[in-house]
């Protein structure tokens, strides 16, 4: 019988978290757990042409190389695996996820399953080039070692995330935004934050995700 990729996902990060001592986030056991827009999406052929065409009306704020803004008030997509990019994506568009400034452009009819994966398999595909948003460096021995206890799980050693899990790359993320989305993660604010991430952070101090996302944001972006 063929494993899906989300039991896979279940069984490496299980192991993972049981090493470090963390809590286990749930994840998907199969597309029926995801959105059906997701769940489409997913199963799609993506054609990587069409989504550069499509990603054209998005550069004016993530950049044509999809870099992102330094100083962290655009993410980085290029790169990020393309099964992250078609779930938040879909999850800003129905509400789950929190984000008024980017609702407004998702939110249209013309925003089709297949755009989805054809928009993610081109943002997968590029290089990850330009200046990464850093923070201050006070703390990188704590942030190496929160990471490496309550991150590591589920986004991976070297912050390359799982795709087959939905959790994103994190490693060359702008630091800005890092900090960002974890406060607003810990601070249920974000609204389709991954439950057991939430338990992991909660404790978190300012200071520690501080050093959380710019030992993150040091991390070189993995070999393709």
């Amino acid at each position: 019988m063929t494993r899906s990729p989300f039991s896979l996902a279940r069984r490496l990060c299980a192991a993972g978290c049981v090493a470090a001592g963390a809590v286990l986030p749930p994840l998907p056991a199969s597309a029926q757990d995801l959105s059906a827009e997701v769940a489409q999406a997913m199963r799609l052929t993506p054609d990587r042409e069409r989504g550069k065409q499509g990603f054209e009306s998005c550069v004016s704020c993530h950049r044509g190389t999809a870099s992102g803004r330094s100083d962290g008030a655009i993410p980085r997509l290029s790169g990020q695996h393309a099964s992250v990019i078609i779930k938040q994506v879909s999850d800003i568009r129905t509400g789950r996820r929190l984000n008024p400034e980017m609702k407004p452009y998702v939110e249209g009819a013309e925003v089709t399953p297949q755009l989805l994966a054809d928009v993610a398999a081109y943002l997968q595909s590029l290089p990850i080039t330009g200046s990464i948003g850093k923070g201050p460096g006070t703390a990188l021995e704590r942030g190496k070692d929160l990471f490496a206890r309550d991150c590591t799980p589920c986004h991976g050693r070297s912050g390359e995330g799982l795709a087959a899990g939905f959790f994103p790359m994190l490693a060359s993320q702008h630091y800005g935004y890092l900090l960002r989305e974890l406060h607003l993660i810990r601070d249920g604010k974000r609204g389709n934050s991954n439950p057991g991430m939430v338990q992991v952070i909660k404790a978190y101090s300012a200071t520690d995700l501080e050093a959380v996302a710019d030992h993150a944001s040091r991390l070189p972006p993995p070999a393709r």
